[in-house]
């Protein structure tokens, strides 16, 4: 075990949204920035930016890491461009204005056409039909999930068709 797998996970943490640069077994060394450290493996997910917007991911196994050093702080900008590169894409487009707009629409929808519809969870963001099936934001198709696969299915083709019409 070395030093850096030795580390706790609140050590690991400090290295979260900070430009650092990476020492690792014959003389490789990564730069990028931190978005996690794995608790289990010390692994570190370095993420770059490269030119028109992309991002180059890269993972340093933890038994691999000999030394890192930070090179930068991540400002509030960088930590938000950070934040979003694993989110879906759907997640990015919707104020919590917008999302709550659309999840009262869609339960509205649902509690006309006679579906039994409510709120589930702390801040009530996730619709639950019929007591098996939930809908997560931003409450399309595919953020339904039921261990029922049928339905699963039905329901999702109706927020399919009722989506359609909306547009």
């Amino acid at each position: 075990m070395n030093d850096w797998q030795r580390k706790s996970p609140l050590d690991w943490e400090t290295y979260v949204n900070k430009m650092v640069k990476v020492a690792a077994i014959e003389k490789h060394e990564y730069e990028g920035w931190v978005l996690t450290v794995d608790p289990v493996s010390a692994s570190i997910v370095l993420a770059t930016f490269l030119e028109n917007e992309k991002v180059s991911i890269s993972v340093v196994l933890g038994h691999a890491v000999q030394e890192v050093e930070i090179l930068k702080e991540g400002d509030d900008e960088m930590k938000q461009r950070l934040s979003c590169i694993f989110a879906p894409e759907e997640s990015k487009a919707y104020s919590p204005e917008e999302l709550e707009k659309r999840k009262n629409n869609l339960k509205t929808w649902l509690e006309t056409n006679h579906i039994p519809v409510t709120e589930q969870g702390e801040s009530g963001r996730t619709l639950c039909v019929a007591g098996v099936l939930t809908i997560d934001p931003p409450y399309g198709p595919e953020e339904c999930s039921s261990s029922n696969e049928i339905i699963l299915s039905r329901v999702q083709g109706l927020i399919q068709g009722y989506l359609e019409k909306q547009q």
